[in-house]
Parts: structure tokens; sequence; C-alpha cells
């Protein structure tokens, strides 16, 4: 038997702005709020233990570091990348350049705190 990831924690100085973006990105729902101002995001119908990683915005005042050492990939799964990339832009996601050629086939961008994600090339089908 192996583990498999169940929750990415993210601090965030603005956990609900985080919560109410990464839930449009997914399609997530909001699961639960903490007394510490946490918020669990996860599919609706399944939540956490579901066969997706529910995602946990936790506060913080301490600054972003410069480069996170994990990043999101995500694909889109009912259109083409560029109609994606139109779509997540339009919930406040924003360009980022990191130092990409322009030849790859993934888009660069960054959630409306700054931590980059990338959306992928490929649609897969929806979990």
């Amino acid at each position: 038997m192996a583990c498999r990831i169940s929750e990415l924690v993210i601090d965030a100085a603005d956990p609900e702005r985080l919560a109410v973006f990464w839930s449009e990105v997914l399609g997530y729902v909001e699961l639960s709020r903490e007394g510490d101002g946490s918020i669990e995001i996860g599919p609706p119908g399944t939540g956490f233990g579901g066969p997706q990683p529910t995602l946990v915005f936790g506060p913080t005042s301490d600054p972003r570091p410069a480069k996170l050492r994990l990043h999101i990939d995500v694909n889109a799964t009912d259109r083409n990348q560029d109609a994606e990339l139109e779509r997540l832009l339009a919930l406040g996601a924003r360009p980022v350049d990191i130092g990409q050629s322009g030849a790859e086939n993934w888009r660069v961008l960054a959630d409306p705190e700054g931590n980059e994600f990338c959306l992928l090339h490929a649609r897969i089908r929806p979990a």
C-alpha cells in the first residue's frame, strides 16, 4: 500500500479570495471553515478523501517567498487550451514570465496572490 495526496495546504494572505478563485478554476465547493480562518475546498459530492485532493487555504501574514518550490498544473476538461486560458484570465489569473522560451505548449499563470501555476495543453476527461 502506498500513500496518496489527500490535500494541499496553501498559505494565503486572503484565504477567502483564493478559495473563491480556485473553486471557480477547479469546479470545487467550500467544504469547511476553521476557527483560525482556514478554508477547505474540494470536489462536490466527495470532499476530503475522494479521488482528487482538497485544497486548504490557511491565513498567514508572512510575506510570500520569492519562488515557490511547488506549483499546481491544471488541464482543461471541456474546452481547448485557448478557451480555458480566456476563462482563467477572466477569473483573475494573470500571465507570468518565469523565463519560458515561448515555444512551450503550456501557459504560466499566477493566481490572485501571485502563486504560479501552469495551464497544460492536453485536454483531459473530468474525474
